[in-house]
């Protein structure tokens, strides 16, 4: 068992969208492992599958080809706060949910004991995303957009709705946009996380900002800027380093609105958050440092406009 990391040190910035952050402080658990795509945490969205009716969307992402197949036909969505159905907004730096004074609201996670087993890790993990989902649900529906309910599945298929599913040296979690589902394979998470709490809360975090990022439309308006030929085009890795950047920040408002009760300490909130500085440079999530700085600023600013990594700057989205 690996120690939980303590709480880390570090002064928040005045200005979270100034370019130079302090560095991601010392955190005491081991490296990861080299990935092929050099993800957060070993957290990776391998897919782009979020049409709301159905999308085919053959995108490759550093390499790996994913295919949504039958992507939400028919999927009902409940009532927003003015009366009309809650529909998500296809819109990056518009969108609904970036708006001013929107945070995720406060939730006290109970959390039961996380331990080897694929049992125990799972029931770990679905009250973990059924804390998330609590969160969540206020800035979603303040911003008059769907709430869905994700899944977590500890095993890993040979297909989903979103085609082939990745090898262990290229992911470690994913999340699939046409099913809704965290993909969490029990021996990856293991191998790359051991027990160490943070670094799972760190990793279902994020991949679930990536699922706030497929209610409120913000993933269907990134695809449709994702139409170059080349798919290892510098303007396409642009576009998902913006997408996976924004998936710290909204894990980490996660934690920011949570720390302090429950299961989830602020010394571990902590060091889930500077968990996500701990992965080496990459084209495809960003610098160490932006990797960081973008939890940092979601975690130190609180709201969903601390996440506008569409308005920022190339140089901060590096």
């Amino acid at each position: 068992m690996v120690a939980r990391a303590p709480e880390p040190a570090w002064v928040p910035e005045p200005n979270p969208w100034a370019p130079n952050w302090a560095a991601a402080p010392p955190v005491p658990i081991a490296p990861p492992r080299s990935r092929l795509w050099g993800a957060v945490a070993g957290v990776m969205i391998v897919v782009l599958a979020i049409s709301l009716i159905a999308a085919t969307i053959p995108r490759r992402v550093d390499g790996h080809a994913v295919v949504a197949q039958g992507v939400d036909t028919g999927r009902a969505y409940g009532g927003g706060t003015d009366g009309k159905p809650a529909q998500p907004v296809p819109e990056l730096a518009r969108n609904p949910l970036l708006s001013d004074a929107i945070t995720p609201g406060p939730a006290t996670c109970s959390l039961p004991d996380l331990g080897r087993p694929a049992a125990q890790l799972k029931a770990y993990y679905n009250a973990l995303v059924g804390c998330l989902e609590q969160s969540w649900r206020p800035a979603l529906q303040k911003a008059n957009e769907p709430t869905l309910t994700a899944t977590v599945s500890v095993t890993l298929p040979e297909h989903s709705a979103c085609g082939e599913a990745p090898t262990e040296n290229e992911a470690v979690a994913y999340y699939c946009g046409g099913d809704t589902t965290i993909y969490a394979p029990t021996d990856w998470m293991l191998s790359d996380a051991g027990l160490n709490k943070a670094r799972h809360i760190a990793t279902i975090a994020h991949e679930y900002g990536h699922h706030v990022q497929r209610e409120s439309g913000i993933l269907s308006a990134a695809a449709d800027k994702m139409t170059s030929p080349d798919e290892n085009s510098a303007a396409d890795k642009e576009v998902v380093r913006r997408i996976e950047l924004q998936a710290n920040c909204f894990g980490a408002l996660f934690l920011a609105a949570v720390a302090g009760s429950g299961s989830i300490s602020r010394s571990l909130a902590n060091a889930a958050v500077a968990d996500y500085g701990r992965a080496n440079d990459s084209d495809t999530h960003g610098s160490r440092e932006h990797q960081l700085s973008w939890a940092k600023a979601g975690y130190d600013v609180k709201t969903t406009k601390a996440c506008d990594t569409w308005s920022a700057a190339p140089a901060d989205i590096s």
